[in-house]
């Protein structure tokens, strides 16, 4: 028979402690342990369950199937479409457009002949309603529901043929009847989770489920809810800006990393089919602390434009303020230009942004950053239409990066002439190349160019 016990669980992490403490001893959260009632099952009762089956790895398999959503940039994260069964989790910032997304993608995917239900637990069907008809989805068969016991949802889903997409909005907000805990505690979350994803798995239905994130920008609720689901997407982007980023942190049936672009209009989320060009297309030319970087965004070459601004300080300790970037990668080009280049940054305030809203992750974009320094400090332009990338090491050296071949082409395609990069083995592809191997060798080529220039053409254009 089943029995109860009680136990006291972290709503920040997950982590169960032995009795009630003010102050989480995995993540040191204030306030956040609860008490929790959990039911086991006896030992013959887990004795009863059914038994795995052993096959061999050797054998043919289909890749699975996977159907459009006509959404470009949404196929595009997923690794080209949504496949039959699967669990995606979704998250990002309130109001940055998740539901919009998702009510588009189930609507487009209805009038497309596949059925498809979106359950919402923090809005009316009437809130949904209004939203669908600024959007101009009001035609739509989509179907609609307002709930939040996962045992209601499951109880129409299970008395007729099952929908090909399914969408929670948002997780957070389903709770189960069986369990004492309030909705939104860990063992709701993760017991309601597990109760969609069986059924998905069941019956073939694709399930999207909406969470939403903490204020360190995470998913909320346990992070054993990532490890459940087949793919998580995280919305990325400012309020103040249009444009938003869907990247794929996890992808069991595609690349993971990968990153579709959006713009919020009026009439919804619209995918953008060129980024680079978004990007780079407002720049301003033949600025001192500009400079391009030609990046990769899973299996999409980016080129994105990296801004610095160095000016002296005031203050005891000067501002190292940066957007975009890891701040800690920052400290270290800075920390290599002082020791190996000789380049004083102390006593200067140092701004790095990276322009358009998107979060550059990988460190090919050190020689970037150090260019656009470099750059600013000694108030130079770098050489017209030209792209940076490198891996920067901390004896100086400049280190090649993977994909060298596809930025070159992204930026031909772009009409850049020139690229600065590490030694590499890759076809010009129509551009010119500067190879450097230390990063001296990127100082004294951007002083090379300046010396060569009038005074008069490193105005801004």
């Amino acid at each position: 028979m089943a029995r109860e016990r009680r136990t006291y669980v972290c709503q920040s992490c997950g982590a169960t402690q032995p009795r009630w403490t003010g102050r989480c001893d995995a993540c040191g959260a204030w306030n956040s342990v609860t008490e929790e009632v959990v039911t086991t099952r006896s030992g013959a009762a887990r004795r009863a369950a059914g038994r795995i089956e052993l096959v061999p790895l050797a054998g043919e398999v289909a890749p699975p199937p996977r159907t459009a959503t006509g959404i470009e940039e949404f196929d595009r994260v997923l690794g080209g479409g949504i496949v039959r069964g699967s669990a995606v989790l979704i998250g990002g910032d309130p109001g940055i457009g998740k539901s919009t997304l998702m009510l588009q993608v189930a609507a487009t995917l209805a009038g497309a002949g596949r059925d498809g239900i979106y359950v919402s637990g923090e809005e009316s069907i009437e809130q949904v309603q209004l939203r669908a008809r600024r959007l101009g989805l009001a035609g739509s068969p989509l179907r609609l529901a307002s709930a939040t016991v996962v045992e209601e949802v499951l109880a129409v889903l299970e008395g007729r043929e099952a929908p090909a997409l399914l969408v929670i909005d948002s997780i957070q907000t389903m709770a189960s009847t069986e369990l004492e805990a309030a909705p939104g505690t860990v063992s709701q979350i993760r017991f309601a989770a597990d109760r969609l994803i069986r059924f998905a798995k069941r019956s073939g239905t694709a399930l999207f489920l909406i969470g939403h994130v903490t204020k360190d920008g995470q998913i909320a609720g346990p992070r054993v809810l990532e490890h459940m689901v087949d793919t998580v997407l995280y919305f990325e982007g400012e309020r103040g800006h249009q444009y938003r980023l869907l990247r794929a942190i996890k992808n069991r049936f595609g690349p993971a990393n990968e990153l579709g672009v959006f713009e919020m209009r009026e009439a919804g989320l619209l995918p953008v089919a060129n980024p680079s060009e978004l990007f780079v297309g407002d720049r301003s030319k033949r600025v001192p602390g500009s400079c391009v970087f030609a990046g990769m965004e899973g299996s999409r070459p980016v080129l994105v434009e990296i801004q610095a601004l160095v000016a002296p300080s005031v203050l005891a300790t000067p501002r190292r303020a940066v957007v975009g970037w890891d701040g800690n990668r920052l400290a270290m080009v800075l920390a290599v230009l002082e020791t190996r280049c000789g380049l004083v940054t102390a006593g200067r305030d140092i701004y790095l942004n990276v322009a358009g809203g998107l979060r550059v992750q990988e460190p090919a974009a050190d020689l970037a950053v150090a260019a656009a320094l470099v750059s600013s400090i000694e108030n130079r332009p770098l050489p017209p239409e030209s792209v940076v990338f490198g891996e920067i090491g901390l004896a100086g050296e400049v280190r090649a990066v993977g994909q060298a071949e596809a930025r070159l082409r992204e930026a031909r395609k772009l009409g850049f002439g020139l690229a600065i990069l590490p030694p590499t083995k890759a076809p010009p592809a129509g551009i010119a190349l500067r190879e450097v191997r230390r990063l001296n060798e990127l100082i004294a080529l951007l002083a090379a160019d300046g010396r060569s220039r009038p005074a008069a053409r490193a105005a801004v254009e």
